[in-house]
């Protein structure tokens, strides 16, 4: 991260004295050592030795999981960029969508499924995010998992936040969802679907957001494929994709300025 971004993050980072043992590291070095296995994808016994211990990064990345540090973090920031392009802090209206990944050998059984649409045998991840295209929440589930089935959850979410009374969807979400969704959470689903004739590729209004941050993710090896164990995990994955890709929106156009030699001696 440079200065900036850091600037950014440390604020929103838990107070030390709730952790039940010291910092041995600079919390710095344990984030950008977070961000670097997820934009790598290498394992957590596979970080650099200049990063610190694997050992002292996995237990920040599970306590800061288990505080609810991700999302909270990933709610600020979207505020700061939703409010610095003129809109509302909080969205009125979302996108929904999902995207089946293939499942490494390291995913159970128990949590991995088979998507007989798409032809993958792994997870299904659904998001939704605002009208900008930036994530507001992320479920990780089999990738057996029906779309409505899984989108039930996510507006359910929508509505014991509080958040959006509009959502937009592909044709996927169509059928019982919409009026369900109406009738008992106050939801208007609002189906985006391909223009009679179309052929070949054709942006999509309002869909094209949601599909768009998805590319994003698939920019982050470590989301390429799915490799976690459990599917909170991947959730925290997700989530810390979406913090990094909000911190390079924030301060882009601004140079960079991270720590250590500024400059390498010309030799003459």
């Amino acid at each position: 991260m440079t200065d900036e971004q850091w600037a950014l993050i440390e604020p929103l980072l838990p107070a030390p004295h709730w952790d039940s043992r010291p910092d041995k590291h600079p919390r710095r070095e344990v984030v950008d050592a977070i961000m670097y296995v997820v934009r790598t994808g290498c394992s957590w016994r596979q970080l650099p030795a200049d990063f610190p211990p694997w050992q002292t990064v996995y237990w920040h990345f599970v306590r800061w999981e288990g505080q609810g540090v991700t999302q909270q973090i990933m709610d600020m920031l979207r505020r700061r960029v939703r409010r610095s392009a003129g809109h509302e802090a909080e969205p009125s209206a979302a996108v929904l969508d999902s995207q089946s990944v293939k499942g490494a050998n390291t995913v159970g059984a128990d949590s991995r499924g088979y998507d007989a649409n798409k032809k993958i045998n792994g997870r299904k991840r659904f998001v939704v995010t605002d009208t900008l295209g930036l994530l507001l929440a992320v479920m990780v589930r089999p990738a057996s998992v029906q779309d409505r089935a899984g989108a039930t959850t996510m507006l359910l979410g929508l509505y014991l936040t509080g958040r959006c009374r509009v959502v937009f969807a592909d044709q996927g979400f169509a059928g019982r969802l919409v009026l369900w969704a109406r009738q008992v959470l106050g939801i208007v689903v609002h189906i985006i679907g391909k223009p009679s004739g179309q052929r070949g590729f054709q942006v999509h209004p309002r869909r094209w957001v949601v599909e768009r941050a998805l590319a994003w993710l698939m920019a982050y090896r470590r989301l390429a494929r799915d490799y976690e164990r459990r599917p909170p995990t991947s959730e925290a994955m997700i989530r810390w994709a979406g913090i990094n890709t909000l911190l390079r929106r924030i301060t882009r156009g601004h140079p960079a300025q991270r720590p250590g030699p500024r400059s390498l001696e010309r030799i003459h």
